[in-house]
C-alpha cells in the first residue's frame, strides 16, 4: 500500500468521538481519530515496512505517526531517525509510546534514552524515561545495566517533585517498571517509591490518575506477576 492509500484507510477508521477524546489528552491536528485497537488489522496487512513507516511519520498525521511506530523495523531504524521522530512528535502518545517503544526494541535504546532524559524539551525528556521503562519491561535481566537503573532511581528520588508535568509522570512509571519487572531491584524500587510519596500530575480534562508507585508494585507482587516480561513494547 502507498502512503495515500494508508491515509485513506485511516480516514475510514476514524471517528469524531475518538478524535475529541484524543485531543483532550493532548493530540493536535491533523488526525482522523482512530482507536489504537482498530490499527491492529491494518498493521497485520502492512507488516514491518520501514520505508513506508518513514513516509507515514513524515505525513504529520497523528494516526499515521502512531501506525508508523508499529510497522517500523527496529533493526533498520537509525539513531538519526529516532532523534528526528522524537523532535517531530506532536504530543505525548507519539513521543512516549510510538517512538519510545520503537526505540526500546532497537539496538540504540540506551544511547537515545539517556540523551532524551537530559533534554530541555518536556516531551523528549519524558520519552527518555518511558524508553527505559519499555526496555525494562521486555529485556532479559542479563541485558539490563543494573548500575544505570540504580543511578536513575536515585535521580528520580532527587528530582521528580521539581520536574515538569510529563516528566514526573514518566519518572513515576519508571519506578513502577523497575519494581515490577526487575526483581533484583524490587525492594529498592519500593523504597524509592516510599520516599517519593504521592506524585501530583496535572492530567487536564481527563479522568486519568497518577498511580501510587508503591501501591502499584505491591499489587503486582501480591498477584505473583513480579518479573513477568512483556513480549513486545509496541502495541
Amino acid at each position: 500500500m502507498t502512503v495515500s492509500e494508508v491515509l485513506s484507510e485511516l480516514e475510514k477508521l476514524g471517528n469524531e468521538q475518538t478524535k475529541k477524546t484524543l485531543m483532550r489528552h493532548g493530540a493536535v491536528e491533523p488526525l482522523f481519530g482512530v482507536k489504537i485497537g482498530d490499527l491492529k488489522p491494518l498493521r497485520k496487512v502492512l507488516k514491518k515496512n520501514h520505508a513506508l513507516a518513514l513516509e507515514l511519520y513524515a505525513s504529520g498525521n497523528s494516526d499515521a505517526m502512531y501506525l508508523a511506530g508499529l510497522i517500523a523495523d527496529e533493526n533498520q531504524v537509525t539513531k538519526a531517525e529516532l532523534n528526528l521522530w522524537m523532535k517531530q512528535a506532536s504530543w505525548s502518545l507519539i513521543s512516549g509510546t510510538a517512538v519510545a517503544a520503537l526505540a526500546s526494541e532497537s539496538p540504540h535504546v540506551l544511547a537515545v534514552a539517556q540523551k532524551w532524559i537530559d533534554s530541555k524539551a518536556e516531551l523528549t525528556a519524558a520519552a527518555g524515561w518511558q524508553t527505559m521503562t519499555h526496555h525494562i519491561s521486555i529485556a532479559d535481566d542479563s541485558l539490563i545495566d543494573r548500575d544505570l537503573i540504580e543511578n536513575l532511581l536515585d535521580r528520580v528520588i532527587d528530582e521528580i517533585h521539581g520536574e515538569r508535568n510529563e516528566v514526573k509522570a514518566a519518572m513515576n512509571g519508571f519506578v513502577i517498571a523497575v519494581g515490577s519487572y526487575l526483581t533484583s531491584l524490587t525492594d529498592q524500587a519500593k523504597k524509592a517509591a516510599a520516599r517519593i510519596g504521592a506524585v501530583k500530575v496535572d492530567k487536564g480534562n481527563t479522568a486519568c490518575k497518577t498511580p501510587d508507585a508503591l501501591v502499584y508494585i505491591e499489587k503486582v507482587e501480591k498477584s505473583g506477576r513480579l518479573g513477568r516480561k512483556r513480549k513486545s513494547a509496541r502495541c
